[in-house]
């Protein structure tokens, strides 16, 4: 398994797994979340990186925005203070507008610029 995206930043790591899925949510008796494989999957990420619990490695699922009225956009913080974010990036516009997003996501959770 390797990741799409390993950023690092004064001391801390973010990694990043891209995905798209017609439907981004799972559907778990009418209640949408998140695919319980790729939270599975970037948790083992972050924790086979992180191998003395520091806490300085976070976990991302970055979801290309589709049509569902519900898009992935929360973050859930573990025992060792790692933190798995969920996003959504719309790439239904002009690369400047997709940039844009993407140095919003790294500058809330790298709390820079």
């Amino acid at each position: 398994m390797q990741t799409d995206i390993f950023l690092s930043y004064n001391g801390r790591t973010l990694i990043i797994d891209a995905k798209y899925y017609t439907s981004s949510m799972a559907a778990n008796f009418d209640k949408r979340t998140i695919h319980s494989n790729n939270q599975y999957q970037i948790l083992s990420y972050v924790l086979n990186h992180d191998r003395y619990h520091s806490g300085t490695t976070d976990g991302m699922l970055l979801y290309a925005k589709t049509d569902e009225e519900i898009s992935p956009n929360g973050q859930m913080k573990w025992r060792d203070g790692n933190t798995i974010y969920y996003r959504t990036l719309d790439l239904n516009c002009e690369f400047s507008q997709i940039k844009e997003q993407l140095d919003g996501i790294v500058s809330e959770i790298f709390r820079c610029g």
